[in-house]
């Protein structure tokens, strides 16, 4: 006997429908989007999750069965010749060894199994597809996708594209279809100019490809620099080519603008090989991607296997790991970290974001929650980009459960230990433990201690430091250079040969430089870049111990606040004696930046942003610091260069909008 869905389940799905619609509209027609392509891909995901599970809730308006939106009003409306499909989606290579397997279970139903089966893969660009008409070579119509039988009359628009020919090389007739895109650059010009005018600004470049497109004036599209890249052609008289590269090459040989970044490959490997590829290369190029296409080279086994209600069976999109998706929050807890800085944070319904399976995010603090609105059970945007800790950037208001309540702010937190009372911090939208001393506390402060940016202790993580504090091995920063082979061979799990390289790396660390030092103590509001700043102006720990209120505020880029958290940590008997006893089993040593080496890069600040190819990043960062430079980690005018590797987010962004040098990390080097 079968059930009805649960009701949960259809409100759900109507909710769904309802805000992709919403959505839809902003997107493809208003050129307005509230949200970013890979929420909203997040969104239809969901969606076609839901009516796969019960295809009986799928009914003939469903978003999920629909290309496109409606035609501006503004504009003369165009019935397409050939109607105009969409790519299916895949998402990871799973999905794409399904789809290569439905295409040879097709070929094999319309009785071209024999034929050999290559694949054309070329490039995804986020840009505005195109429709361009020419009768005996010269350019007549050009029109908008629209919702696939009906488009929007854009010629005279386009006209003004420097890449769309008026007259081809050959006197044919065509029809033929491309992407208009803009290049990031002209993005941050527009920007520029918008923002001098008090204008609101493009999200990105395929937001600004299509209002400049829409421009009832021509004059402003011809500003605004569009560009094209042909990669089909619906009709072309007689002509019938036989593969899709035929095809590219033959818009080539007419004038067009063609992508020049195409493969064929034979296998599915060779299609992940060429995918992860530009993966790590799309934010080299000066136009932006958000996958790459993948197209049955062959025109007769694609005349064969033919099309679905809305996308070719020949052809599918395989997008890039998105930066953006939608989840769920399902609780919000917190976290005490090594100064007592209280940090909420989102526990989520798991979701793939950037490649990677992510179930937690920061919220950051009080006035970050109340910015947001978000609340339990809320369906929320989470961003990742690169190897950015994972942030929820707003909420999609319209699936807002009915019985939701604003988030209220804890009182206490029980990781703070005794009676778990938290306070706000003065002028700061932090708040902390009142008391200092909690086990948690104690923990962090100990996992920083004797991670790489600190005494780096090689194979003394955050795991062996939990064992050694709940065996009692350890209670100040100093035992952990009295431990001896015995007291590890003791624990459990601890095996000889590990406790031999635990017992070498401790060793080893024994000489540290000052900023090292400083930074390890976990001294409030000090951290790897100020202790390079206390140690280049008082050059040694007698004198950081000596110094006033007034000697810490003299530093540049110490303000009075932090000054005074400074100040009053080294006042403290408890911690004098903290370092006093360090001392005793540690070395301080000379550290390059601050010895007065090469002076190559002194007045310069550095952000480094993405995985560089060869270097570590803490490599790269001495590099700079050796030389007299400074490191900074967010990006601001003051900022000189930032060096951006693959998958490079926010901060390359951000360079771009405040026009700071962008170098590789071979031009950071040949720098040096």
């Amino acid at each position: 006997m079968e059930t009805s869905p649960p009701k949960a389940v259809i409100n759900r799905l109507n909710k769904l429908k309802e805000a992709i619609e919403r959505h839809r509209e902003l997107y493809h027609t208003r050129d307005t989007p509230e949200i970013s392509d890979e929420a909203y891909d997040s969104l239809m995901r969901e969606l076609e999750e839901i009516e796969a599970k019960h295809p009986e809730l799928r009914t003939p308006d469903s978003p999920t069965s629909r290309v496109g939106g409606t035609p501006l009003k503004g504009f003369k409306k165009v019935r397409h010749e050939v109607a105009q499909w969409s790519f299916d989606d895949v998402f990871d290579l799973a999905e794409l060894r399904k789809w290569e397997e439905r295409v040879r279970n097709f070929m094999k139903k319309a009785g071209v199994a024999d034929e050999p089966l290559c694949f054309c893969c070329e490039l995804k660009i986020d840009g505005l597809k195109v429709i361009l008409t020419y009768k005996e070579g010269k350019f007549v119509q050009a029109a908008t996708r629209g919702d696939g039988v009906v488009g929007e009359d854009v010629t005279n628009n386009v006209r003004t594209i420097r890449t769309v020919p008026f007259v081809l090389n050959k006197p044919v007739d065509i029809i033929s279809v491309g992407e208009i895109w803009m290049s990031t650059r002209d993005l941050t010009r527009v920007n520029n100019e918008r923002a001098k005018a008090g204008e609101a600004l493009y999200a990105n470049t395929r937001n600004l490809a299509a209002g400049s497109l829409r421009q009832l004036d021509p004059k402003i599209t011809a500003s605004r620099n569009l560009n094209t890249f042909l990669y089909d052609i619906d009709q072309m008289g007689a002509y019938h080519p036989k593969t899709q590269i035929e095809e590219l090459d033959t818009l080539q040989s007419l004038g067009f603008s063609v992508n020049p970044h195409r493969k064929l490959c034979k296998n599915v490997d060779e299609i992940q090989e060429f995918y992860e590829s530009w993966t790590q290369k799309r934010h080299d190029l000066d136009y932006q991607l958000d996958g790459i296409v993948i197209k049955v080279d062959s025109q007769r086994i694609q005349h064969a296997l033919g099309y679905t209600g809305k996308s070719p069976r020949w052809g599918v999109a395989y997008k890039f790991p998105a930066e953006q998706v939608t989840t769920i929050l399902e609780n919000i807890i917190f976290q005490v970290g090594r100064t007592g800085v209280i940090t909420p944070v989102a526990v989520m319904k798991p979701v793939l974001v950037a490649g990677s399976t992510v179930s937690r995010a920061t919220l950051h603090n009080e006035d970050e929650i109340r910015r947001l609105d978000v609340r339990l059970g809320d369906t929320v945007i989470l961003q990742k980009s690169g190897d950015v800790i994972p942030d929820i950037v707003s909420v999609v208001q319209e699936l807002r459960p009915k019985d939701s309540k604003p988030f209220q702010w804890p009182s206490r937190v029980a990781a703070c230990g005794g009676d778990g009372v938290i306070e706000r911090v003065p002028g700061e939208a932090a708040w902390r433990c009142v008391s200092k001393d909690s086990f948690e506390q104690i923990k962090r402060r100990f996992h920083y201690f004797v991670s790489k940016h600190c005494f780096d202790i090689d194979g003394v993580g955050p795991k062996v430091i939990d064992v050694l504090l709940d065996n009692q091995l350890i209670s100040s920063f100093e035992d952990i250079f009295t431990l001896k082979k015995g007291d590890l061979l003791a624990l459990p799990r601890f095996a000889e040969k590990s406790v031999d390289n635990i017992v070498e790396a401790i060793e080893k660390a024994r000489k540290v430089t000052l900023p090292r030092l400083l930074a390890s103590l976990s001294i409030p509001q000090v951290g790897e870049e100020t202790a390079y700043d206390i140690t280049k102006h008082f050059k040694s720990i007698e004198r950081v111990q000596g110094a006033s209120k007034e000697d810490f505020e003299s530093i540049h880029g110490v303000g009075e606040k932090v000054a005074q958290s400074i100040s009053e940590w080294f006042m403290d008997k408890n911690n004098r004696a903290l370092i006093n006893n360090l001392l005793k089993q540690v070395e301080i040593v000379e550290d390059a930046a601050v010895a007065g080496g090469s002076k190559k890069l002194e007045g310069k600040s550095f952000v480094f942003t993405g995985s560089l190819p060869t270097l570590e990043r803490e490599a790269a960062q001495k590099m700079v610091r050796d030389r007299g430079g400074d490191i900074s980690s967010s990006v601001s005018r003051k900022t000189s260069f930032v060096v951006a590797g693959g998958d490079a987010g926010s901060k390359l962004d951000k360079a771009r909008d405040l026009g700071v040098e962008i170098v590789s990390e071979e031009e950071f080097l040949k720098m040096l």
